[in-house]
């Protein structure tokens, strides 16, 4: 009883804190990607709280093309930190840091995929909303969602007007979630 008592909350924590501080991360990182409008407010406000970490990173690891390897590197880092936290509370001892490895590379996908699918999700409910109107969170839908939904426009012919790219762009990243995340996870439990 005394153990959970106190576990359960501080497992909380580290798990809420960690997962917002990876949220923003990736966020810049897509956003950064998509290139997104520096004086975006939202933009402006994940920089700030990602930048001290970045900065030292991007001292020893530099951006591959416009992929910033040091933000995939910090998400990568902090997911690690953050599961090898909660199972050393939970389990104590010994930890297999590749299966830890795996399991965190699976969330990190998982947590992609479902960042994608929101933002999908919320620009189309926007786009029904308020048509034609701009707001920072709609730049910053369209600038995640863009690039995903140009695929599925050049596949899915014009209907007149009608939009399928998000319906389709849904289903296919739902999907994928179903048949890219299991092997992860079966290959972490192989290894521990």
């Amino acid at each position: 009883m005394g153990a959970t008592y106190f576990t359960d909350p501080l497992i909380f924590l580290i798990d809420s804190v960690f997962s917002l501080y990876i949220l923003a991360v990736l966020l810049r990182f897509l956003l950064q990607w998509g290139g997104a409008g520096y004086y975006n407010p939202i933009l402006q406000f994940l920089v700030k709280i990602t930048h001290p970490p970045l900065k030292l990173l991007r001292r020893v690891v530099p951006s591959v093309g416009r992929i910033d390897t040091a933000s995939l590197i910090l998400i990568f880092a902090l997911q690690m930190t953050s599961d090898f936290s909660i199972r050393l509370l939970l389990e104590g001892g010994m930890i297999n840091i590749g299966a830890l490895a795996i399991t965190s590379l699976a969330q990190l996908v998982s947590l992609l995929l479902n960042v994608l699918v929101f933002s999908i999700f919320a620009r189309a409910l926007l786009s029904w909303a308020n048509p034609g109107t701009f707001s920072s969170a709609e730049s910053v839908l369209r600038t995640i969602t863009e690039p995903v939904l140009d695929v599925f426009r050049r596949v899915i012919p014009d209907l007149g007007g009608i939009d399928l790219s998000p319906l389709a762009a849904l289903l296919v990243l739902q999907m994928a979630k179903m048949v890219v995340l299991p092997p992860f996870y079966e290959l972490a439990s192989l290894i521990s």
